[in-house]
């Protein structure tokens, strides 16, 4: 294992769960965990990068410390489902968190845009599955 990146501050941590608590309008819980992450991708070493966790609406979301003043993060709803936000890498935490927060957001809304037109698509009577009348 490489290096370890120093730990989330008190004000860090502090600011993610107020912009979190502002995107729901609830306290959601944020935990504090640990990740190991290959920061260099033509290096197969893995460093422990302190870590952000939440989940809210089905979505689980974290946010790396990869370095001091440098941030990574992703959203997922299963493991095979993770999402990014287009940007590697962030050098402001309350960017990091907002772009975070927007993206997954917009996914949010365009996934129930296609589901109601799925849905509006499939209420057709060529699609009608009750009992046949004879």
């Amino acid at each position: 294992m490489h290096f370890q990146v120093a730990d989330f501050t008190d004000f860090e941590l502090g600011m993610v769960e107020r912009l979190v608590e502002q995107r729901y309008g609830e306290p959601v819980p944020v935990e504090v965990a640990d990740s190991e992450l290959r920061l260099d991708p033509g290096s197969d070493e893995l460093s422990l990068c302190p870590t952000l966790y939440w989940t809210a609406r089905g979505a689980h979301f974290v946010v790396f410390k990869v370095a001091e003043s440098r941030y990574r993060c992703q959203f997922f709803y299963t493991d095979a489902d993770h999402y990014g936000t287009g940007r590697e890498e962030y050098d402001d935490l309350s960017d990091c968190v907002l772009t975070l927060l927007r993206v997954q957001s917009d996914h949010e809304r365009a996934s129930a845009e296609e589901s109601a037109k799925a849905s509006a698509m499939g209420q057709s009577d060529d699609d009608y599955h009750g009992p046949s009348i004879l």
